[in-house]
């Protein structure tokens, strides 16, 4: 162990490879108390906050902190592969190997001989694959792959995304859909009237974040569970 850690020590530049080294050190017997005693979820608020926190760095478009923030979201990539790992759930390797089959497989136009020139037909044939990939017979089923841990309104988002797609009619006010201003000026437009809304909710003694996930919980019960042919 002392020889891996001078060996680290001595470094001057450091790769993927170091960091699963150093990874595996602190989770060692010998290693840091703290990072022993972690597990999937005492460390799962961290892997949003850091998230988060890459975020603000595309945001603000500084590049020396984006770098930063993607090595400690990388790290959390680490971490909890190293857990399961530990726990013989599913090695790093398993993780690197799922996302390169996930990519040739949801790439077929470069890795197959499916044609699309454009990423509009792209991305209709990535969502044609994920349906069969995910084993998704419903629409129902389409519906309830987009993850219930979402910020709601980005779940509602996307929901009303993959709902449009499919047909099915999601809740729309005909006033404010046909307002004729400046893309900047329906933003800001919608902007003011989210603010609002969470706003009377508050007042209202409404939890917003609550009340939005259960309209998008209600949207994919409306959605057929019939299975498709």
């Amino acid at each position: 162990m002392k020889t891996r850690i001078e060996a680290l020590k001595a470094k001057t530049h450091y790769d993927v490879n170091d960091l699963w080294q150093i990874m595996e050190i602190l989770r060692s017997p010998e290693g840091c108390p703290w990072d022993r005693e972690q597990d999937h979820k005492s460390i799962r608020r961290d892997l949003i906050e850091e998230t988060y926190e890459v975020i603000e760095a595309i945001d603000t478009e500084n590049k020396t902190l984006m770098c930063e923030e993607l090595g400690d979201l990388m790290l959390q990539v680490m971490f909890h592969s190293r857990i399961a790992e530990e726990a013989g759930e599913f090695s790093l390797d398993d993780v690197t190997d799922g996302i390169c089959k996930k990519l040739i497989l949801r790439h077929p136009h470069i890795f197959a001989d499916v044609k699309a020139d454009t990423s509009e037909e792209v991305l209709k044939n990535w969502d044609k694959i994920k349906v069969v990939e995910k084993h998704q017979k419903s629409d129902r089923e389409v519906l309830d792959s987009v993850s219930h841990s979402l910020p709601s309104l980005i779940r509602a988002d996307k929901l009303t995304s993959k709902a449009g797609k499919l047909g099915l009619a999601v809740p729309e006010n005909p006033v404010i859909s046909s307002l004729e201003t400046s893309e900047d000026e329906k933003e800001k437009f919608i902007g003011n009237l989210l603010f609002s809304v969470v706003s009377l909710a508050k007042s209202l003694g409404v939890d917003s974040e609550k009340a939005l996930a259960d309209a998008c919980d209600a949207l994919v019960l409306t959605a057929s569970d019939e299975k498709k042919a």
